[in-house]
């Protein structure tokens, strides 16, 4: 076998391993149809020159290239058709059937001298030599490949996704520069003994070769495998060692220490030591080429795995999840969704993006082709796989899912047999595809995350009922707390009322019994007194006697005066019909009392409610009211400067007029806060107060049915809060 035929035949066996992958695995379509009809006329055109270059015969070798151009004169009609439907030009269809008609008329003319006038002898054996009309088989090739040069150029500037880049790439370094080096054929056909260029295409055929199983061009499912590439090495290691003791074994036959054991020992010892790193070193060339930046396996399992265990935070664990999948994978991006509780959409809750925020649909409905799609699938779906896996009617449907998404692999989350969420994983950086391995791995982290991600929800449903729980024991405890006070007050306020009603009652009987003996007294004392003013001037009583007599009647005034205030008091009934606005019974009782405060340094601020609503009682009753208790914030400024606010409001939830008012004076210590409404309890000096004041008004305002409390001021003073109903009935 002639040595120079080795290129061609190495060529040769490319076409044909490429026709046989594409007929046992590619799909019928067609752009692999169009593939396979160039790798049959590539295959013709180096059996041609296989032929020619060990063949002895001239004619022989030109019946063959007459035979091989009748048909491979359709290659570059048959190679532009196919970058057209590979790059998807419909507009440019006149040119495809343009290229067919001119290669129709080459056909014609291959069997005449006008096309290949003989064969030629060169030192690498008989190669084609051109008629006179060959040329424009030389002049569509030429323009064809540089046509198809620059759409590939164009396509890889305007593409955006990278793995369609990366597929162009090596379409451009497989075909598209095999198309030129076999239009370089032109100058040994032209009779230039130049070694035809063409022979060496077996190497951008590899390229292409590389470029379907690590970019499937030819989109025929079938992804490189690092043990796929590992055998292949070794096989061909394997023959190279063959061919070298092949080799060996002829070029050292007829020497006589050829036979000798230590030959074989020595020869043995040197492919062993040569090949052993050879193979290591190649091995690393092909990880640097195929598995750069790759992930460990196990490693990232493993991790995983310790994640599940250690974490039961919801966030946490979605957020290493979607880490852990764009660190290992080297992806453009990823996103997380999950079903939303409030709803029954899957909501996007994580994102990671390697640069610039890629967007994403932030929801979509569980009725989306995508999602029932995935529910029957249970596995990872990949984009470019949708035409293998469903009818075209539905493709549409995922296609516009995917592209809303900005996915290349979904990955669906199954628990107990239910879609609980899906992860969308973009290209990778590197605008490689998705490899065995890689789909492996996705789907262990599906099952595992799946797993984690509905823990971690069940840990947060038991979380958040326990918060809760305890957040209504302790709303329940308060409540309780409150009622329990409340119920004191009321209570304290029940007997307290109860101890006033008797006081009064007891006070009403003991004042009405001490009517008639103060009356008689004083008529008694002051008939004394207008004798004794009548005495005889020589002879007068004592010096103080008639003074005596008249303080004694001052007293039993002040005394009748209390008893008959207890006298009306205890007289008073519920019935009241009159409408009573507290705004005009506060401003009277400062007109009243102006007298007593102008001169002292007061500021009085009054605020009172212009909407006011009025309340039904007795005027004088309500005005006396007011003027004790204003009066008493008064007098607890003692001359000094002090404030004092009267207030006036409606509680719309109680339907209650309150009337307030605050002093800034010294205060009512909380140890005689008890006594305050009690009758004859009084902090003044004796001889100024008799200490019914503040009995006389709450029972008036519990006639009213209304409440007259003391509250805490929040500092120095006091504060009397008055709350009369306005439909006269008690309010709580």
């Amino acid at each position: 076998m002639n040595p120079y035929s080795i290129p061609p035949l190495l060529t040769l066996c490319c076409f044909v391993g490429l026709a046989a992958f594409t007929i046992l695995r590619g799909r019928w379509t067609k752009t692999n149809v169009l593939f396979l009809i160039i790798c049959i006329l590539g295959a013709f055109l180096y059996i041609d020159i296989f032929l020619a270059f060990n063949v002895k015969s001239a004619a022989t070798a030109l019946l063959i290239s007459r035979i091989d151009h009748f048909f491979i004169v359709y290659l570059f009609a048959v190679y532009l058709h196919f970058f057209h439907a590979y790059l998807n030009i419909s507009k440019r269809k006149w040119l495809v059937y343009a290229a067919y008609a001119y290669a129709f008329i080459l056909m014609c003319l291959t069997p005449t001298s006008l096309y290949i006038v003989s064969v030629q002898q060169h030192y690498f054996g008989y190669f084609a030599k051109a008629g006179l009309l060959f040329p424009l088989f030389d002049a569509a090739s030429l323009f064809v490949n540089i046509y198809v040069l620059i759409l590939i150029f164009q396509a890889v500037r305007t593409e955006k996704s990278n793995t369609r880049k990366n597929s162009l790439k090596y379409v451009f370094a497989g075909f598209g520069i095999m198309g030129l080096m076999n239009a370089l054929d032109v100058f040994p056909l032209h009779g230039y003994s130049v070694y035809p260029p063409g022979n060496a295409s077996f190497i951008p055929l590899i390229v292409f070769a590389v470029g379907i199983y690590k970019h499937d061009l030819l989109d025929t499912g079938v992804l490189i495998k690092k043990g796929l590439i590992y055998s292949l090495l070794t096989a061909c290691l394997t023959c190279m060692y063959a061919l070298i003791i092949i080799a060996a074994d002829k070029a050292f036959k007829e020497f006589d220490f050829s036979g000798s054991i230590y030959f074989s020992m020595f020869f043995f010892l040197l492919i062993a030591f040569v090949f052993g790193p050879l193979k290591s070193k190649i091995q690393a060339i092909v990880d640097r080429l195929f598995y750069k930046g790759k992930y460990d396996y196990q490693k990232t399992i493993k991790s995983v795995s310790q994640m599940i265990v250690s974490v039961l935070d919801y966030n946490e664990i979605t957020k290493q999840l979607i880490e852990t999948i764009h660190d290992a994978l080297q992806v453009e991006h990823c996103a997380l969704f999950l079903t939303d509780s409030s709803d029954s959409n899957f909501i996007r809750l994580t994102t990671r993006c390697n640069d610039s925020l890629t967007k994403h649909a932030d929801s979509i409905s569980p009725e989306s082709p995508l999602v029932i799609f995935m529910q029957h699938q249970r596995r990872p779906v990949i984009k470019k796989n949708l035409n293998r896996l469903v009818d075209a009617d539905e493709v549409q449907g995922l296609l516009f899912d995917f592209n809303v998404l900005n996915a290349e692999i979904v990955l669906p989350l199954m628990f107990k047999g239910t879609l609980k969420g899906f992860v969308i994983v973009g290209e990778k950086l590197c605008g490689d595809l998705f490899t065995t391995e890689d789909l492996d791995l996705l789907e262990t982290l599906s099952i595992q995350s799946a797993l984690a991600i509905e823990n971690a929800q069940s840990y947060k449903k038991i979380h958040a009922l326990s918060r809760d729980l305890e957040k209504k024991v302790e709303e329940r405890t308060q409540a309780l707390k409150e009622a329990l006070f409340e119920k004191e007050r009321t209570q304290e306020q029940l007997i307290r009322s109860e101890s006033l009603a008797a006081i009064g009652q007891l006070v009403a009987g003991a004042a009405h019994e001490l009517n008639n003996p103060l009356a008689g007294v004083t008529s008694l004392v002051q008939a004394t007194i207008e004798d004794l003013t009548l005495w005889d001037k020589n002879n007068p009583p004592g010096e103080y006697l008639i003074d005596d007599l008249k303080f004694a009647d001052k007293e039993l005034g002040r005394a009748r005066s209390i008893v008959a205030s207890l006298l009306g008091l205890s007289r008073q009934t519920q019935t009241y019909s009159e409408a009573v606005n507290m705004n005009m019974v506060v401003k009277d009782a400062l007109r009243i009392l102006f007298n007593q405060y102008k001169d002292y340094d007061l500021d009085i601020i009054e605020k009172y409610d212009r909407n006011l609503p009025d309340t039904y009682g007795n005027f004088a009753n309500l005005g006396q009211v007011a003027l004790n208790i204003i009066q008493n914030a008064i007098q607890a400024a003692d001359g000094q400067k002090a404030t004092i606010v009267l207030e006036t409001s409606f509680d719309k939830d109680t339907r209650q007029v309150v009337f307030v008012c605050t002093d800034s004076g010294p205060g009512i210590p909380a140890s005689i806060r008890q006594d305050i409404f009690k009758p004859f309890f009084t902090t003044k000096a004796p001889g100024k107060g008799t200490g019914l004041g503040l009995y006389l008004c709450h029972e008036i305002i519990r006639k009213h049915n209304g409440s007259l409390t003391l509250k805490d001021a929040g500092g120095q003073g006091a504060q009397f809060v008055v709350r009369l109903p306005v439909d006269g009935q008690s309010r709580p």
